[in-house]
């Protein structure tokens, strides 16, 4: 998309005019409303604003000068997700990616001027189909994901990766030095690094399993992730099963941590239950992700918190829905993240920040 169009492309989204995203205006919302967001409980969270409006919007990430945020949606007749950018009170959004395909996993690099993100398009305009579900309720690693760097006017799209595979969930650290991404182009869904040119791709997981949607520490020094080991026969006859198709079954995801190197991982929860999208406090300390853990049925997902060492978890958010996908600005003061709470239509997902108050 040029520039021009995709201004043209905000214009229209700010009257309303495509896709039907902004029939509500943020201006709408009183003084104080904001609070009407949140679940008494969430003594963490304050002045909760809700940055989009309908449809499935998530996985929201700051610039690096955090006035804006990258994004994934679909909406209205949209069949599968592309990736937008907004500024960080929800206005200007802009549709970053080329419309075709399936889009996942953007993040903006230093200077803001450039993203990355994973697509399908190359292999076919159309959305690819959606996972066979007679396995039961399974992820699909589709092999025609690719790693593309893009400026944030949708120009001068950039293949980074190539290789046979799934190729996605990258994010950048934020010395901007390094890209982490997931990949299974060795058989296996496993973490690797490579420069924000795609040079010097390095594989640093070796676990049997999933291990995916990385996240660096504020200093670079540290990567959060969530990770699958089958334990008895039964689980890895399953996942072997299951990944040679391109499937995961994400049941059961516990969170790890390790040097940016790779070296000295270590588990960071035992709930035995979904724990995804971990993202650390700005201290490197503390971790904040998602997860089924305290939900009878599996499908409650809420945000926790817990020390990098295991100890202190606590629950954030008490929504009997969805939340997921959090980041922290630098100075942990203000918290983006998705969540099904006061959909207009049940399972919508939006985009949301908060204060944070620890």
């Amino acid at each position: 998309m040029s520039k021009l169009l995709c201004l043209l492309f905000v214009a229209m989204i700010s009257t309303g005019s495509v896709f039907g995203q902004a029939t509500i205006d943020r201006g709408e919302m009183k003084k104080g409303e904001a609070d009407t967001l949140r679940f008494p409980e969430e003594k963490h969270l304050r002045n909760i604003r809700m940055l989009t409006f309908g449809g499935q919007n998530a996985e929201a990430y700051f610039s690096f000068n955090e006035k804006m945020l990258s994004y994934q949606a679909a909406f209205d007749d949209m069949k599968c997700d592309q990736i937008f950018i907004m500024n960080t009170d929800g206005g200007n959004r802009c549709m970053i990616s080329t419309g075709r395909g399936r889009t996942t996993c953007s993040y903006f690099l230093p200077g803001d001027s450039e993203l990355i993100y994973s697509s399908t398009h190359l292999a076919d305009s159309a959305c690819p189909p959606p996972p066979d579900m007679s396995h039961g309720y399974v992820w699909k690693l589709y092999d025609t994901f690719d790693i593309f760097r893009v400026k944030i006017d949708g120009s001068g799209l950039t293949r980074l990766t190539a290789s046979p595979g799934y190729d996605a969930e990258a994010t950048v650290s934020p010395r901007g030095d390094k890209i982490v991404f997931t990949s299974t182009r060795d058989g296996d869904p496993e973490i690797y690094t490579m420069k924000p040119d795609g040079t010097d791709q390095t594989r640093l997981t070796f676990e049997k399993g999933y291990d995916g949607g990385a996240f660096f520490s504020s200093d670079g020094s540290q990567i959060v992730f969530r990770a699958s080991r089958p334990k008895t026969a039964k689980d890895s006859a399953d996942y072997h099963e299951l990944v040679k198709d391109g499937l995961y079954r994400p049941t059961a995801l516990e969170i790890y941590v390790m040097d940016a190197d790779g070296k000295n991982m270590r588990q960071v929860t035992s709930l035995g239950k979904a724990s995804f999208a971990p993202y650390f406090f700005p201290d490197g300390k503390r971790i904040i992700f998602s997860s089924n853990a305290n939900s009878a049925s599996g499908r409650d997902f809420d945000l926790y918190i817990v020390n990098t060492d295991g100890t202190g978890l606590e629950q954030v958010t008490f929504n009997p829905t969805f939340d997921g996908f959090p980041m922290f600005t630098r100075d942990g003061k203000q918290l983006v993240f998705a969540s099904n709470r006061f959909d207009r239509k049940p399972g919508e997902t939006n985009i949301f920040m908060a204060d944070w108050v620890d």
